[in-house]
């Protein structure tokens, strides 16, 4: 130490004004370097005055040898920078103890209660009243929907499970087995001779007792082949009696003989001349036969009826049949939409309140004002069945196993709502 010490002998300032800097730094004696010897002194004086400190600043206490170091070399006094003034801000956070949060209050707060509440005019209280009286009046309940499929689920049969995709899946599809306008390419056969041929059919199906998806499938796959297949006046009834023996083996559990076609057709055909034609009309469709007929919209939508009696059934299959046989109707609109306006104008003959349900919405797509031309297509049908050249589809459900629903007055109008 005594070689470090001999080292560094700092030398002795020539100038005035350095002189004068290290006497102000001597005069003070704040900055006496606390020793031993130093800080003993101060403990002794405390305790001559009575001094009683609960918390005695701790000071660091150096060794006389460092204190008599720092008194040969002292340090360079650091001359701080000017503080440049800052604006000081409006709002001063003053960070405290939580009691002292409790004690103070902020200016601004208030408690809610204190706040004061807003005045009421009369006119603004009329205003609101009437605003809610209208809205009572323009709104109406909104009708809850059905859950028609709760009593089967059980049913392993009806497939509850995944009922509602396969009929979303229909109307995707309906499209592609929906036939266009194809009598402007037929030359030797129009509209009316189509609508002789099923009046005709019709007849055959309830002599043979058929099951009702027959029909609709017998009369699309005629549909379907005339559209692709221009066919002669003489082997129309050749087409729609074919069409009517793939219907049966594809729909049937026992289907008729085709013998019985032959005797039914008065022996205009041959059975060797039905199979052909039925393997023409089968390679032409391309054996496209699970196609979605107004038939499977029509036993959805009568259940989504909610609890339909036999009538209004009777009454939807009498207004469908008289569509199908209506060949304008078949062109204009899809077989779900035929089937939910049959169910719509069923329900508006026989006087249902509400005539449309949120149920029937729900469960067809349509609302009422999509369904009213088609439905009133199928009433002005009914009106006219009486007197129509083609009695078939009047007879059949004239007769008291059909509830005689043909005889029943026809619906006048359709009403804006539903």
């Amino acid at each position: 130490m005594e070689e470090v010490r001999a080292a560094f002998v700092p030398q002795q300032p020539k100038g005035g004004d350095e002189l004068r800097r290290n006497r102000r730094v001597l005069q003070d004696i704040g900055n006496r370097p606390i020793t031993r010897s130093f800080h003993a002194q101060l403990i002794a004086k405390a305790q001559e005055k009575g001094v009683n400190n609960a918390n005695p600043v701790v000071l660091p206490v150096l060794d006389d040898k460092v204190a008599l170091n720092r008194k040969r070399f002292p340090a360079k006094k650091v001359v701080p920078r000017k503080e440049i003034e800052k604006p000081k801000t409006e709002a001063v956070v003053v960070i405290s103890s939580d009691e002292e949060e409790e004690k103070k209050e902020p200016v601004n707060r208030c408690k809610p209660e204190e706040v004061r509440k807003e005045v009421k005019t009369l006119t603004s209280i009329l205003t609101a009243r009437s605003k809610a009286m209208a809205v009572g009046v323009n709104t109406k309940p909104k009708e809850k929907i059905v859950e028609i499929d709760s009593a089967d689920v059980n049913d392993e049969l009806a497939v509850v499970e995944y009922i509602d995709d396969l009929y979303k899946f229909y109307k995707l599809t309906e499209n592609d087995s929906r036939v266009h306008d194809y009598m402007e390419s037929q030359p030797d056969i129009n509209s009316k001779m189509r609508s002789i041929l099923v009046d005709w059919l019709v007849e055959v199906h309830k002599k043979f007792e058929l099951m009702p998806e027959t029909f609709y499938l017998t009369v699309n796959i005629l549909d379907r082949y005339l559209s692709m297949k221009i066919v002669s006046r003489r082997e129309l009834q050749l087409v729609g009696i074919s069409s009517m023996v793939i219907a049966s083996k594809y729909e049937e559990i026992w289907a008729p003989q085709v013998n019985d076609f032959v005797c039914l057709s008065d022996y205009a055909y041959t059975a060797n001349q039905i199979l052909r034609m039925e393997k023409a009309i089968l390679g032409k469709l391309e054996w496209y036969l699970t196609v979605p007929t107004p038939y499977v919209f029509l036993s959805r939508y009568i259940k989504a009826s909610v609890s339909p009696d036999v009538e209004i059934q009777n009454m939807v299959f009498f207004l469908a049949e008289l569509g199908i046989l209506h060949y304008p109707t078949i062109i204009l609109y899809s077989p779900s939409l035929i089937a939910a306006a049959a169910v719509y104008a069923a329900r508006f003959t026989l006087d249902k309140v509400p005539a449309w349900t949120e149920t029937l919405k729900h469960h067809t797509g349509y609302s009422a004002e999509q369904l009213r031309d088609c439905a009133k297509l199928l009433v002005g049908l009914h009106s006219n069945a009486a007197g129509s050249k083609f009695q078939a589809v009047f007879r059949k459900f004239s007769m008291p196993e059909y509830g005689a629903v043909a005889l029943f007055v026809p619906a006048k109008s359709f009403h804006s709502s539903s």
